[in-house]
């Protein structure tokens, strides 16, 4: 486990964000990915597979709380190319530096997201539900959940555009995020990214993902739906932008 008090602080801020990000205002775990990467200051890729069990305790949460509003149509078709998306991360993630590749994913999502402004402004109905569309959105999220746990703000965009209310959005979010991070869970513990050091630092950091995601559900019904679609795109955005950036300058 870190041997000084400052990597707690970071490992506490971002389960908390993890949980609110699960239950309430998807979009926010990013922080959190960013702060678990201070936590492990030096040695990223442990930090990567250091926050994947704080996800999926905030994941069960996420099921529990919104199982009953899952879109399965939505995600069925998306999954195939999600596992051909994370072939390719699983090959960076062993012998490429992907902070490259994190600039690659941040711009393919700034791209994503002006098609989705222009799919609003221009009424493009079908687009969300062609082929190409749903594949490209798929291969993304599964490229970027292995590289960095950075599928959201792919997903935001994939699940905003399919026209979803927020509670189907935070139903069908919550299975996606399960089914793809239990399924991450052994090959990050074959890699060596999952650990003793991690796990007891996870086992310390569990009730501060429980105290983010009770207040994330809070949080959650009082975000009207005219509110929730815009802030979850804009954070999308804004994790898209700090990708950009962390791989210019990271």
């Amino acid at each position: 486990m870190p041997d000084n008090f400052l990597p707690y602080v970071f490992g506490i801020l971002a389960a908390v964000l993890v949980g609110l990000s699960k239950t309430g205002v998807p979009g926010v775990s990013i922080p959190a990915i960013l702060m678990m990467t201070e936590a492990f200051a030096g040695n990223e890729k442990l930090s990567v597979g250091a926050i994947l069990p704080v996800l999926l305790v905030g994941d069960m949460f996420a099921v529990g709380y919104y199982r009953q509003h899952t879109q399965w149509d939505r995600l069925l078709g998306l999954f195939p190319y999600v596992v051909l998306g994370m072939i390719p991360g699983l090959y960076v993630l062993l012998n490429v530096d992907h902070q490259q590749f994190k600039l690659v994913l941040g711009i393919l999502v700034i791209v994503l997201m002006a098609v989705e402004g222009g799919r609003q402004r221009f009424g493009w109905t079908e687009m969300p539900h062609q082929g190409w569309f749903i594949a490209l959105m798929g291969l993304a999220a599964g490229f970027g959940t292995v590289v960095g746990n950075a599928a959201g703000p792919v997903m935001s965009i994939y699940l905003i555009s399919r026209g979803m209310f927020k509670a189907e959005f935070m139903g069908t979010w919550a299975w996606f995020f399960m089914i793809v991070n239990l399924s991450k869970l052994p090959l990050f513990g074959s890699i060596g990214m999952i650990t003793q050091e991690t796990v007891q630092f996870d086992l310390f950091l569990i009730p501060f993902v429980i105290l983010g995601a009770m207040v994330g559900k809070r949080l959650f019904l009082l975000i009207p739906q005219k509110v929730f679609d815009p802030l979850v795109l804009g954070l999308a955005l804004i994790a898209a932008l700090r990708m950009v950036t962390g791989g210019i300058w990271g």
